[in-house]
Formats: structure tokens, C-alpha cells, sequence
């Protein structure tokens, strides 16, 4: 695949790779020149199929910076038959699975596309067994379970960590994931199955996860190994990784939460300071982070108004180092 391969917005992203999901529902539903078929329950694809393009742009596009995208090769693409009767077994739960979810929630079982880097000699157990017989080793900082990277999300610090093989390259799976309702989950945390009934998998940020966690409960019936990607990226990552330009401190006005929510108890409705007040006690609890809070806030009373509010509050007040951790940046249209 060239890395001069244009690609799109993130918008166009979570629409190409939409419409691949809808397009991969049974092991059928490509034709395929099998001349190159693994024994692994694989099937080749080659350069100029439909797919084979598609998943090659898309994870060259994740790698974000140029260079490593000029520098890192997609060798291969197979795709899973699910021809042995133990990954057959697999695809059927996992349609059992989505319906038994769909029923929980309303309808939506809120399955997503994902990445799962794994080591070469992981790749016939998982698609013969799924991932309960070899699960993807990780750090453990999220619990227990298969940490997947969003189809859509940065993969650098994922190439840092995959495993490269005797011939100097690395594989990458693209899953269906049944998710249902997602729960944060901390760092640190030993978790490993979903803290109450309410709720079927995890993330790391519920408004913008870069990081799902199925849990070993649920590895083997909610998570999907339909793509193969086999691809080759310089040895050595750590120039590539190192940030190119260095971020610029905040120069506009920090305001406390309490003195933001007066300012627009005048502006907004009722429910909307409700809101408000309940995140903020969230916070203060810390079951929610104060970039979510942040989130949140923009949610409810929108950029533009948020911005003339603070631009009208005035100019910086001293704070404490305590004070400080509940304050909140604007800068331009942008709070961050």
C-alpha cells in the first residue's frame, strides 16, 4: 500500500469502515482468489481488492505522523473463514451474544470495529479458539480482560508495544466488538468482569475511549477476529513517537467550576445546572476525570456561550494548588 494513499476526515473514516462492517456479515461475504490460502483458517487477500485497500489506508491513516506511515509496509491481509468447527462455534455465540445484548439494551447491542495486536504465535489459537485459549498479552493496567484500540484511534503507542516476529513483523487483528454499556475504568484497576449487571465491557473515557476492555468473561463470545494484518515497521519507534512540536501554554483566563456554574445559573435552565452540579460531585468523587468534566460542561452550554461567559468574568485569580485541580482553561472556541 503507498503512503502517499490519500486519505479522509474522521468522519469519512467511521463511515468506510461502517460500511465494511455491514458488508462482512458471515464468512462469505467476499469472493476471494484463494490460490494462497493459510491452514490457519485464513484467506489471502491481495492488492486492488476492495478490502485489502480499504484496512491497509485505514491503519497507515491511524499511525498519524507521515514519516512512520512512509516508513511502515503492509505486507498482507487475510481474512478469517471461519471454516473449523471451533471458530464456527465462535461466530454463532457471537450472534447470540449481539441478540442477547440487543434485548438488554433497547435494541442496541453497540458493536464497534477495533484493533487487537497480537504476537505470530497467538494467531492459529485465537482463530481456532478465540481468545480465552491465548489471550493477548497486555500491562494489566485496566484489569482483566482484552484491551482493543477503536477502529478510529491513534495506533502509535500500539505499533510501540506489538510484538515483532522472527522475520521483523507485526500482526494486528480487526474485530467485531460487542461492547453493550461501557463503565470507565481507572488505571491501576484489578477489575475483571463488569462491576454490577448494569453495564457489559469497559473504556478508558467513555466520550472519547481509546482503549476497550473485554472482559475474560466475555472474550470469547464478544469479540469478533475477522481481518489479519501483517505489516512491518521501522525497528527502532522512539524518533518516531517524540511529539514534533511542542504545545503552547494557555494564555486565557482559569476559572473554578463554582464560579463557572454561577455565571451561568443566569443562562441556562434549570435541568442544565442540575446537570452540571451532579458532574461536578462526580468529580469531586472521582468517578468521572476532569477532562470528562470538561467535556461535559461544553456539552451542556456550548463553546460559544461558554467563551463569552469567561471572557466577561475577567482576568485570572490567584488559586491555591488544591483550588487549582478543579479549574478549567478556555482558549479561543476551545476548552481545554
Amino acid at each position: 500500500m503507498s503512503s502517499s494513499t490519500s486519505v479522509g476526515s474522521s468522519q469519512d473514516l467511521e463511515s468506510d469502515l461502517s460500511d465494511l462492517e455491514s458488508s462482512f456479515r458471515g464468512p462469505s461475504s467476499f469472493r476471494f482468489n484463494e490460490s494462497v490460502t493459510s491452514g490457519e483458517g485464513l484467506v489471502q487477500l491481495f492488492q486492488g481488492h476492495r478490502a485489502y485497500d480499504l484496512l491497509a489506508e485505514r491503519f497507515l491513516y491511524g499511525l498519524g505522523h507521515l514519516p512512520l506511515r512512509t516508513n511502515t509496509e503492509v505486507l498482507a491481509v487475510y481474512q478469517n473463514k471461519y471454516s473449523d468447527i471451533g471458530a464456527q462455534g465462535m461466530m454463532q455465540n457471537f450472534g447470540i451474544s449481539k441478540k442477547i445484548m440487543e434485548q438488554k439494551h433497547g435494541g442496541n447491542a453497540n458493536v464497534n470495529l477495533a484493533w487487537c495486536f497480537v504476537s505470530k504465535d497467538d494467531i492459529p489459537k485465537i482463530i481456532q479458539y478465540g481468545f480465552s485459549c491465548n489471550m493477548p498479552k497486555n500491562d494489566g493496567s485496566y484489569g482483566h480482560g482484552v484491551y482493543l484500540t477503536p477502529a478510529s484511534s491513534s495506533l502509535l503507542e500500539c505499533v510501540k508495544k506489538a510484538v515483532v516476529d522472527e522475520d521483523g513483523l507485526r500482526h494486528v487483528f480487526l474485530c467485531r466488538v460487542i461492547l453493550g454499556k461501557t463503565e470507565v475504568i481507572q488505571p491501576g484497576s484489578q477489575q475483571c468482569c463488569p462491576s454490577s449487571k448494569e453495564f457489559d465491557s469497559g473504556v478508558d473515557n467513555l466520550l472519547s475511549p481509546n482503549k476497550y476492555i473485554v472482559w475474560s468473561t466475555h472474550m470469547n463470545a464478544h469479540i469478533l477476529p475477522d481481518f489479519l494484518l501483517s505489516f512491518r515497521a521501522p525497528s527502532c519507534l522512539e524518533g518516531f513517537l517524540t511529539p514534533q512540536v511542542h504545545p503552547k501554554m494557555p494564555t486565557s483566563p482559569w476559572l473554578p467550576f463554582p464560579a463557572l456554574f454561577c455565571a451561568l445559573s443566569k443562562l441556562l435552565p434549570p435541568s442544565d445546572l442540575t446537570s452540571l452540579t451532579k458532574y461536578h460531585k462526580e468529580l469531586k468523587e472521582k468517578r468521572i476525570t476532569r477532562r470528562q468534566m470538561i467535556q461535559r460542561v461544553r456539552q451542556i452550554a456550548g463553546d460559544k456561550l461558554l467563551v463569552s461567559v469567561i471572557k466577561s468574568l475577567g482576568a485570572k485569580p490567584k488559586a491555591s494548588s488544591r483550588s487549582c485541580q478543579r479549574m478549567m482553561t478556555v482558549q479561543g472556541p476551545r476548552i481545554i
